[in-house]
């Protein structure tokens, strides 16, 4: 091959929007490096349509060989001069993550890329310190993305919403400076909203009532990740006829009000009751309202809770897949019940067989476990389950009592359910090719003669 042409560069002749574009898949930092290729070089990174600020990955490469506050102001400069280069060009993407020491400075950065059309905006870290978020972010004709995830700061206080394209809102540990009346304002100013994630949020106030309430909204996660909050939410209501996906995890509520899901095709639940033995909250009426879902999955927590708190236990009419994630704390009182009103399930999934016995397992229908006293579970016999898949299978070690009782639980299964088709064992290990063989043998013999057996990693 001729040399000459090895020695050509190919990109620097490339038109300067082609390379800016280029440049865009880069974070901002990487894409500043070009500037020390040549002198064409020097400032195309500063003209990129998406910009990537990250304080914490500068100031953990440098917090060794200089001091912290002067890579903290050098991180604020380079901002500023990035800013500055691109004088009033378009943004798409504007991502910053840093400490809020210089608020004044974050928040005028803010306002720029609002003013700039920009359409995808990420604020993470105390980024504005304990300031209000500007007011701006809020009324931005432009915005289609918004994440928020701050810590100790009253963020969502603005008195006027307006975000006519937003369709995804990210809030993460933010406080809503006006109680309940703050979610209900923000909400209803993005008429077009698709997606709302909500994690760990607080309310500045006594009263934490909750209303979701949305036409648009197709995808909703509720997470509170403080598993000692000393308070559950007073009242929760959701009317959100076009969801199709629902993420819920937090202490029982006090009350659910409106529950509208008409819409819902997937639901991950995972409820804790209160501590306090004289307080059991009722969540009936939000199992009631989840009922119509075709995808359910239970974390472990979720069990003791329909057990507690649901009574009854409602009638899950199209679900079609069960998930059931299982701690060797809890009980399974509340399956049969469950498993007895899934009329079409057809896929049932344990993350793993972990069980704590209680007087339920000496019941008749009282939990799934093999008991040595009843033979046949009748939630088991009528089940019209046809794929039963166990996850986390090898997590269990080869040689031990628990295995003993996985593999035991596994053959009852085979023996009890009358309509599987296939049986599938989840390994993070090598397969045990042993148990394969003696669940296959008990095939002919079970109740589904037919039922295939399958051995996979995850």
């Amino acid at each position: 091959m001729n040399s000459t042409k090895m020695d050509t560069d190919i990109i620097s002749d490339l038109p300067e929007a082609l390379i800016c574009h280029i440049l865009s898949f880069l974070t901002t930092k990487e894409a500043a490096l070009t500037s020390l290729l040549s002198q064409k070089w020097r400032y195309l990174f500063a003209f990129v349509p998406n910009l990537d600020f990250d304080d914490f990955v500068c100031w953990r490469s440098q917090l060794f060989y200089r001091d912290m506050n002067e890579v903290h102001r050098d991180f604020m400069d380079f901002v500023d001069r990035v800013l500055g280069l691109q004088g009033n060009s378009t943004i798409d993407r504007f991502s910053l993550k840093c400490n809020g020491r210089y608020p004044v400075r974050v928040s005028s950065w803010i306002s720029n890329v609002i003013e700039r059309g920009v359409s995808d905006l990420d604020l993470r870290g105390t980024v504005v310190s304990n300031h209000s978020m500007p007011s701006s972010v809020f009324v931005s004709k432009l915005l289609v993305r918004l994440r928020i995830e701050n810590a100790n700061a009253v963020v969502i206080d603005s008195a006027h919403v307006f975000l006519p394209k937003l369709k995804t809102l990210h809030l993460n540990s933010v406080v809503f400076g006006d109680g309940d009346s703050c979610l209900v304002k923000l909400i209803s100013g993005c008429p077009v909203l698709e997606e709302l994630v909500m994690i760990d949020l607080r309310w500045d106030g006594y009263y934490w009532n909750r209303s979701v309430s949305s036409k648009t909204l197709k995808r909703l996660t509720v997470c509170s990740e403080d598993v000692l909050e000393i308070k559950s939410p007073d009242r929760f209501s959701f009317d959100t006829p076009n969801l199709v996906y629902f993420k819920y995890s937090d202490h029982v509520a006090e009350k659910y009000e409106t529950m509208n899901f008409a819409s819902l095709v997937e639901a991950r639940i995972g409820l804790l009751m209160r501590s306090h033995p004289c307080v059991v909250n009722d969540a009936t009426n939000l199992f009631m309202g989840i009922s119509n879902v075709q995808i359910l999955h239970l974390f472990a927590n979720t069990l003791e809770v329909l057990t507690f708190c649901c009574e009854p236990i409602p009638v899950f009419k199209n679900l079609i897949q069960l998930t059931v994630r299982t701690h060797g704390d809890l009980g399974w009182e509340s399956l049969p019940a469950l498993l007895k009103n899934c009329p079409k399930l057809e896929t049932l999934v344990f993350e793993g067989l972990y069980h704590k016995s209680t007087i339920k397992c000496e019941d008749a229908d009282g939990c799934l476990c093999k008991s040595s006293e009843v033979d046949i579970r009748s939630c088991l016999s009528s089940s019209p389950v046809k794929v039963l898949k166990m996850l986390n299978f090898g997590d269990v070690p080869f040689y031990s009592e628990e295995k003993e009782k996985w593999t035991a639980q596994v053959k009852y299964f085979l023996e009890t359910m009358p309509n599987l088709e296939h049986l599938i064992l989840c390994y993070h290990s090598l397969f045990d090719e042993d148990l394969k063989s003696q669940l296959e043998r008990l095939v002919p013999r079970g109740a589904s003669p037919k039922c295939r057996i399958q051995l996979t990693n995850m």
